[in-house]
């Protein structure tokens, strides 16, 4: 049986460098810079940001649990407007993080950590309004190796 994306890419450790990789990424992007420099910042972000792509990758659902859901996520992303090319930066810095990060050069596995952060980019540019547009109870997501499972 082939392992989930969580224990190919090295489980948590993996997902908490990737998270603080790609947050220095967005930090040095000129545009991206912004809303990750902003004071109101959650004081875990790295952390929570690397449980919840954990989780979402077939790791244990300690985001579920210990922070928040799906639509929580959501919310906090939505009422931004067009993003068209932060989204596009965002996915840049996702893939090249995952080289800062130390994760398995594998192909295949590359190939599904960007079609993921594709899917949720898109996904999170659904909601441009207000955050009260974001149904509530959302199912996290659970990405594979064939992309978006069925919940």
């Amino acid at each position: 049986m082939r392992p989930t994306l969580y224990e190919f890419a090295g489980g948590d450790p993996a997902f908490r460098a990737l998270a603080a990789a790609h947050h220095e990424r967005c930090l040095a992007d000129p545009e991206l810079n912004h809303p990750f420099s902003h004071p109101g910042q959650h004081p875990q972000h790295v952390d929570r940001l690397a449980r919840y792509w954990a989780e979402v990758m077939g790791g244990p659902p300690r985001f579920s649990q210990e922070c928040n859901d799906h639509s929580a996520v959501l919310r906090m992303h939505a009422g931004n407007g067009d993003m068209s090319d932060l989204g596009r930066r965002f996915v840049e810095c996702f893939v090249r993080a995952a080289d800062d990060a130390g994760l398995p050069a594998d192909p295949e596995f590359r190939a599904a950590l960007r079609s993921y952060m594709e899917w949720a980019v898109a996904e999170v540019l659904t909601y441009p309004g207000p955050a009260r547009d974001v149904p509530a109870g959302l199912a996290m997501p659970h990405w594979s190796w064939t992309g978006l499972q069925a919940v």
